[in-house]
């Protein structure tokens, strides 16, 4: 897979598609780009799509960071490395996190934003923690027993469950302590791009009333919330999340 320089890391990434528009894809605490897997193959008609490993997962060098900040610093290196102009950014989870700052702090880098699964808050189970510092395995297993709906199939959760252990615990702490730490409540409403928020109808992470607040203070955002879907909503639901970006394209004229 390719690879790119991005603030002293080398970032691993995996792209479909071409043209315009360009949409790069963040994922969360512990994951990887594979989170996106059905989205590159599901949207790789409508744009170019490229979705990355953050520095310390997947193929990536470097190390976990425990501010949120310091992931957006290198994405926002990331994409400027492709010198492809104003990108579509879109995040799940903590990815989300890494889109929103960006928003903020660089906004001249975004055509528009996807927030999957996310917040202008996340606040971490403080048990999660404790189990951190227990073992690994039994902490893996109490967010993937949070993460997923009812409906999800069993393949999926035994997946899930695999990419996390894949992820070295060090690298995953540092995740979810840079998602307590983080909170953009007080300046989501400075955001400007246009702004697609997906959230899955059985989320318990980050419930949908975090991405009922976002589409509130964010002027002319979409809301789309999707049945029978949890926290992994792109990989729960890939053919409803990739309709509804499509959708969004078409409607700011993206494409």
């Amino acid at each position: 897979m390719p690879t790119l320089n991005a603030n002293n890391a080398l970032i691993n990434f995996a792209e479909t598609g071409g043209g315009t528009p360009v949409v790069v894809l963040v994922h969360g605490a512990g994951g990887s780009h594979a989170t996106w897997t059905r989205q590159l193959e599901g949207l790789a008609e409508t744009a170019r799509v490229i979705a990355l490993d953050l520095p310390g997962h997947g193929r990536s060098s470097g190390e976990g960071c425990p501010v949120v900040a310091e992931y957006a610093a290198s994405v926002r290196a990331f994409i400027r490395g492709f010198n492809a102009g104003p990108v579509i950014l879109g995040g799940h989870s903590m990815g989300g996190a890494v889109t929103l700052t960006i928003a903020l702090e660089a906004p001249e880098l975004l055509r528009g934003v996807l927030l999957v699964g996310t917040g202008a808050r996340l606040r971490v189970f403080p048990r999660l923690f404790e189990l951190m510092d227990k073992d690994y395995g039994e902490a893996v297993d109490f967010i993937q027993g949070y993460g997923w709906s009812p409906a999800a199939a069993p393949a999926l959760l035994a997946g899930g469950r695999v990419a996390m252990l894949e992820t070295r615990p060090a690298v995953t702490r540092a995740d979810f302590t840079g998602c307590n730490r983080f909170d953009l409540m007080a300046r989501i409403n400075e955001i400007r791009q246009p702004a697609l928020v997906i959230v899955g109808d059985d989320d318990q992470l980050t419930p949908p009333r975090y991405s009922e607040y976002m589409a509130k203070q964010i002027s002319g955002a979409r809301l789309v919330r999707i049945p029978r879907a949890g926290h992994y909503v792109p990989l729960e639901q890939p053919d409803q999340v990739n309709a509804a970006i499509r959708s969004f394209l078409r409607w700011q004229r993206l494409t």
